[in-house]
């Protein structure tokens, strides 16, 4: 399969493309500088030059708290330019995967039979409550509209060798401290991208179409996501537990964001302590080559 990936210098897309290649799919990876998703003539102009079979795109505006200073822009990325990608995918009647987030969701956890949270799945009401979110939501909608073949796949916490993340900067502080203070009342799911990405390829080969959800099995606070980060590395850092309001940041983040698939056709990711396994050891062998 001829794969077209928009954003593929991103931390998502750089193991999209290294798990595209292991499947023995024809990868055209186009970077921000290379196609710009919000012009709409130069996405156009990418599907006439490279005749892609299916399309995935994991181009966006990742900076949450940025997004609420520049809202135009954020919704010019996460809202217009995937409406952009997935109108061209549309007129040239191939199907398109479009990563959103958690973010989407208003961080009210839904209670179980039992009283319990439960995580969210495809069919709860959305209600975001940063512009990052709002953007994204908005971008869900235009790519659902282009065609009924395209997906659109909510995932949580990325974290991966290629960017910037969570993960990376707690082992820059443990590095530096003995003590690190981590928000203890925002639970999700934390997601390794080396397993995200295959699981999207996984989408595309059989046809999924509609909301999916994606995220590594499981939940925990940002506290204890950190606490297991350092126990797996053997890190000598104790994590402090931090509430919300003591780390106040510029957008509102879900205090509850944890995700579920209700569907049948959709693989469920493996448990976020594997994820971080696989980080940590792909990262070490990062650091020796």
């Amino acid at each position: 399969m001829r794969l077209l990936v928009a954003g593929a210098a991103g931390m998502l897309g750089l193991d999209v493309m290294r798990a595209g290649d292991r499947a023995g799919h024809e990868l055209v990876g186009l970077s921000r500088s290379e196609l710009d998703v919000t012009d709409a003539a130069a996405v156009d102009g990418a599907f006439d030059r490279d005749t892609p079979d299916a399309v995935l795109n994991c181009a966006g505006w990742t900076d949450v708290d940025g997004a609420e200073i520049h809202r135009e822009e954020a919704y010019a990325v996460n809202a217009d330019g995937a409406g952009n990608l997935a109108r061209a995918a549309a007129r040239a009647g191939v199907a398109l995967v479009y990563v959103s987030t958690d973010y989407v969701f208003d961080g009210q956890p839904r209670l179980s039979g039992s009283g319990s949270p439960r995580a969210y799945v495809e069919s709860d009401p959305t209600g975001p409550r940063s512009v990052y979110g709002q953007s994204k939501l908005e971008g869900e909608r235009q790519v659902l509209a282009a065609s009924p073949q395209h997906a659109v796949v909510r995932s949580s916490w990325l974290f991966g060798v290629g960017g910037r993340n969570f993960a990376a900067t707690m082992i820059g502080l443990a590095a530096e401290r003995e003590v690190v203070q981590v928000v203890a009342d925002q639970v999700g799911c934390p997601t390794w991208t080396g397993h995200l990405a295959p699981a999207l390829l996984g989408l595309i080969e059989r046809q999924v179409s509609g909301v999916v959800h994606l995220a590594g099995t499981g939940a925990i606070s940002w506290s204890g996501f950190a606490a297991e980060l350092f126990r797996q590395a053997e890190f000598d850092c104790r994590v402090e537990a931090a509430s919300t309001a003591q780390t106040p940041r510029p957008a509102p983040r879900p205090a509850w964001s944890a995700l579920e698939s209700e569907r049948s056709d959709v693989l469920p990711l493996p448990p976020w302590q594997d994820g971080l396994a696989g980080y940590l050891a792909a990262r070490a062998g990062m650091m020796r080559t």
